[in-house]
C-alpha cells in the first residue's frame, strides 16, 4: 500500500486529489499544503494524511511545501465541512476553501495574531496641548490622550481616522504597535434592567447551556431581541467561553460592535467581506487559538473556528442573505445548526418573522419557542392603515393620503420613512409615440433609469447604456419615465417638502465605505427628516424619532409565482413597519395597495406575522412544499438555447423511474435570458432528506459524465431559496 495524503483544493470538481506526502516536514488533517496542479501551484487542505492510494506512485506528485506548524481547521470544522459538501452537493475543496478568509489560501507564513495599536508619542502629547493640530488630526490625537487604543476601537471611534494617522505618523506624533489581547482592557457599561419576558427567556436559554438545543427568539420589532443576546453573552464569558454572532448584512455590523463593546468590556473579532484581508485573516486566527472570546460576523463567519464554544446566535434568521447563491450554496443559518451539534452548545435563531422552515421545526417539537411581545419603551403598539390607491389621484405614485401623513409626520418633528424596493429613477423608460421602451440585450428585460447618473442600468446584469435623446425605433422626444424608484420618490418629496431633508438610503448612495452609517447616525437627531430607501433600511436599525412608515409597492409581492412571495411581502412589511414608533412616541404604518381586501394583507393587519405565518405553513403542508417537503434544483446556462434543452433532456432521462420522487421540467428558468446566456431548469422534489440525498448523491455523479455536459454551465442548489 502507498500511503498518500488526500487534499482539498479550490476547484469546482467532486473530488479529493491524491499527492505524495512532502520530503519534510509532518502533515496533518487540517493543515495547509501547497501542491502541483496544472502548469502551477495550489493552495489546499489536507483531508486523509494517511489515505490508500488508487494509482501507482509514478503517476502522484508530491505535496511542495507545508504551511502551517499546526493544522487550521480541527475535527470538528473538518467533518463539517465534509458534511456539508455533501448535504449542499458542493465541490469539497470549495468547501473547505470557504472556511479560510482569501489570505489564508495564499502560500504565505500565518501572520501574527498580536492587535495593532497606536498611541501618542511625547511630541504627540506637546502637539495636542498645544492645539496646533485641526481636523482629524486633533481628533486623533485628543482619542489617544488618554492612553494607547487599538485600531479597531478607534475605527468604532473616528470612522475616518486612518488618513489622521498616516500624518501624525509621519511627524512623530504617534506610534503604532502590537499587543496580546490582555493589554487593552475595555471599559464595560451596565444595560438597562430586563423585562419580565426578556429575563424568562435569558434563564431558559441559560438552562441549556453546555449542551446543544435550538431556540427560537420570535420577538416583534423593538422587543429587546439584542438586550437578550448581550445577556446571554455576558454568561457565556463569566464561564471562559466564546460566542459567534451572526448577522445578515455588514451594515448591521458597526452599530453592534459598538453596542457589543460598550456592554460585554472585551474586543470584539469582526468578520466580514469589506474588512481588509490581512486584518480578517488575523480576527479568524484569534478565534483559532481561542483569544476571540466575541465574534460577530456576516454569512461566511459561520466557518470560524471555535475551540472554546459556548453560544452560537443568528439575529433576523429568516433573512435571505444567510444562503449562498454562486459556487458552494450553503445556508449559514443551517449550518450553524451542524456545527451547534457537534460542539454541544445551544443555538438562539431570532426573529420578528421566523422563516417557515424555523416554524416548521418548532411545531415539529426540534426547536424550543420563545416569545416576546412587549416593545419595552413603546408609548403604544404601532398602527397600521391600508390606503386604497383605486379611487385616489396619484402624484408620482404617492397617494394623496400618504402625502399629508408624511406632511403631519415632519409637521410634529419627526420623521418619515416612504419604502420602495426598488431602485432608480424609474423601471421603465417608454416612447409614448411608438411603445418602444428601453430593454437590456442581453436580458430582454427593461433597464432602470439612473436619473443622477443619466444611465440605463439592467439590475440583473449590469449592463449599462447612455439615455437616448430620441427615440431609437422612431425619433420621438417623447421619451417618458415609467413607475417608480427611490430616486424618484427622493426627487418628488424633495419638491413637495423643500424645507426638509429628504435622505436616500438604497445601494446607490451607500457605495462609499461607512456611507451607510454615518447617513444613520445624522439620522438619529431629533429633527424632521424624510427617508426614502429599500430593504437595506428594513433591518435592525434603531431611528427613535421615526413615527411614520408608508410602503410604496405592496402589489407588487401579492401575485408572483414564486410559492415563497407572500411570505416575504409579509416579512418585509411586519420588518419595516417595525422601523416606527420604537421610542417613547407612538408610530403608524401606511400600506399604499389596489388590492385592499386581499386576504394575507387583513390577515396580517388582525393577527400579524404570526396568522400570516400559520396560514401559510397549512397551505404549504397541503401542497407538500417545504418544509413539508425537500428541494434540489439543477439550474443550466449556456449560449444557445437548444445546449441548455440538449443537457436538461439527458439530466432528465439520467433520472430514470423517478418513484416518489416529484419532478419539475426541464422548463425554461423564470427569467429565461440573462446576461445574454439562455437559461433552464429541473426541480426534484422529495417527501424526506434522506430520500432526496440518496436520490441526488449517483444522480450529482453523472450529470458530468453526460454527452452535453461541457456543452453548459450548470449547479446544483439543495434547498432553493428563490427558482431564478
Amino acid at each position: 500500500m502507498i500511503a498518500v495524503l488526500r487534499v482539498a483544493l479550490p476547484v469546482p470538481l467532486p473530488t479529493l486529489f491524491d499527492y505524495l506526502p512532502p520530503m519534510t516536514g509532518e502533515v496533518r488533517a487540517g493543515s495547509r499544503v501547497r501542491v502541483p496542479f496544472g502548469r502551477g501551484d495550489m493552495v489546499g487542505i489536507v483531508v486523509e494524511p494517511l489515505a490508500e492510494a488508487a494509482v501507482g506512485a509514478t503517476r502522484l506528485k508530491r505535496v511542495s511545501e507545508v504551511l502551517d506548524p499546526y493544522p487550521l481547521l480541527d475535527d470538528e470544522l473538518m467533518a463539517t465541512l465534509a458534511w456539508a459538501a455533501d448535504y449542499w452537493a458542493g465541490a469539497p475543496g470549495e468547501a473547505f476553501a470557504n472556511a479560510l478568509p482569501l489570505a489564508l489560501r495564499e502560500p504565505r507564513p500565518l501572520p501574527a495574531t498580536g492587535r495593532e495599536a497606536w498611541a501618542l508619542t511625547l511630541q504627540g502629547r506637546s502637539a495636542r496641548d498645544a492645539k496646533s493640530r485641526k481636523g482629524g488630526s486633533a481628533a486623533l490625537l485628543e482619542a489617544l490622550y488618554e492612553g494607547p487604543r487599538a485600531a479597531d476601537d478607534l475605527a468604532l471611534a473616528l470612522p475616518a481616522w486612518r488618513a489622521a494617522a498616516r500624518r501624525l505618523l509621519e511627524a512623530g506624533l504617534v506610534e503604532k504597535f502590537e499587543l496580546e489581547e490582555a493589554s487593552l482592557p475595555v471599559a464595560s457599561a451596565p444595560g438597562p434592567a430586563l423585562s419580565e419576558e426578556q429575563a424568562a427567556a435569558v434563564a431558559a436559554i441559560g438552562e441549556g447551556f453546555g449542551g446543544f438545543q435550538p431556540y427560537l427568539l420570535d420577538g416583534v420589532t423593538g422587543s429587546g431581541k439584542t438586550e437578550v443576546y448581550l445577556a446571554l453573552i455576558e454568561r457565556a464569558l463569566a464561564e471562559g467561553k466564546q460566542t459567534l454572532l451572526l448577522v445578515p448584512e455588514i451594515g448591521l455590523a458597526p452599530q453592534t460592535v459598538r453596542r457589543l463593546r460598550e456592554r460585554l468590556g472585551v474586543a470584539v473579532e469582526v468578520l466580514h467581506s469589506n474588512l481588509a484581508e490581512g486584518e480578517r485573516a488575523r480576527a479568524w486566527l484569534r478565534a483559532r487559538n481561542g483569544t476571540a472570546r466575541v465574534v460577530l460576523g456576516t454569512r461566511s463567519a459561520v466557518f470560524t473556528p471555535l475551540p472554546h464554544a459556548g453560544l452560537i446566535v443568528v439575529d433576523e434568521e429568516h433573512d435571505p442573505s444567510y444562503k449562498q447563491q454562486e459556487g458552494f450554496r450553503y445556508h449559514a443559518r443551517d449550518l450553524v445548526l451542524v456545527r451547534a451539534r457537534a460542539l454541544g452548545v445551544p443555538v438562539v435563531l431570532g426573529s420578528a418573522t421566523p422563516s417557515l422552515e424555523t416554524l416548521g421545526n418548532v411545531q415539529a417539537g426540534r426547536y424550543k419557542r420563545l416569545v416576546l411581545r412587549a416593545r419595552p419603551g413603546a408609548s403604544q403598539s404601532t398602527r397600521v392603515q391600508i390606503v386604497d390607491m383605486r379611487a385616489q389621484r396619484l402624484d408620482h405614485g404617492l397617494s394623496p393620503t400618504l402625502v399629508h401623513a408624511v406632511a403631519a409626520c415632519v409637521g410634529r418633528g419627526e420623521q418619515a420613512l416612504v419604502f420602495r424596493n426598488r431602485r432608480g429613477y424609474a423601471p421603465v423608460l417608454l416612447c409614448h409615440d411608438c411603445g418602444w421602451h428601453a430593454d437590456c440585450p442581453r436580458c430582454e428585460r427593461p433597464m432602470t433609469l439612473h436619473a443622477g447618473r443619466r444611465r440605463l442600468i439592467c439590475h440583473h446584469c449590469d449592463n449599462t447604456a447612455a439615455v437616448p435623446p430620441a427615440c431609437p425605433a422612431c425619433g420621438s422626444a417623447n421619451l417618458s419615465p415609467q413607475g417608480q424608484g427611490t430616486e424618484r420618490l427622493e426627487e418628488a418629496l424633495a419638491g413637495r417638502f423643500p424645507d426638509v431633508p429628504v435622505v436616500r438610503i438604497d445601494r446607490e448612495t451607500t457605495r462609499r465605505r461607512d456611507a451607510f452609517g454615518d447617513i444613520l447616525d445624522g439620522l438619529r437627531e431629533d429633527k424632521p427628516a424624510i427617508l426614502v430607501g429599500t430593504q437595506m433600511l428594513a433591518k435592525g436599525h434603531d431611528l427613535p424619532n421615526l413615527t411614520l412608515v408608508a410602503i410604496v409597492g405592496v402589489d407588487e409581492g401579492l401575485h408572483s409565482v414564486d410559492f415563497r412571495a407572500s411570505e416575504r411581502l409579509a416579512q418585509l412589511v411586519v420588518q419595516v413597519a417595525g422601523r416606527a414608533g420604537r421610542a417613547s412616541k407612538p408610530g403608524s404604518v401606511l400600506l399604499q395597495t389596489h388590492h385592499p381586501d386581499h386576504a394575507m394583507l387583513h390577515s396580517l393587519l388582525r393577527g400579524g406575522y404570526t396568522a400570516v405565518a400559520e396560514s401559510l405553513l397549512e397551505e404549504r403542508r397541503l401542497l407538500e412544499l417545504p418544509p413539508y417537503s425537500h428541494q434540489v434544483l439543477l439550474r443550466v446556462d449556456a449560449l444557445g438555447r437548444a445546449e441548455v434543452d440538449e443537457f436538461l433532456h439527458q439530466a432528465h432521462v439520467a433520472i430514470g423511474d423517478p418513484g416518489d420522487l416529484r419532478v419539475a421540467g426541464p422548463m425554461p428558468a423564470p427569467m429565461p435570458l440573462r446576461a445574454g446566456r439562455h437559461r433552464g431548469q429541473l426541480l426534484v422534489e422529495a417527501g424526506s432528506r434522506a430520500r432526496l440525498h440518496a436520490f441526488l448523491r449517483p444522480w450529482r455523479q453523472a450529470l458530468p459524465r453526460l454527452p452535453a455536459a461541457r456543452k453548459v454551465r450548470w449547479s446544483l442548489d439543495v434547498d432553493p431559496i428563490d427558482l431564478y
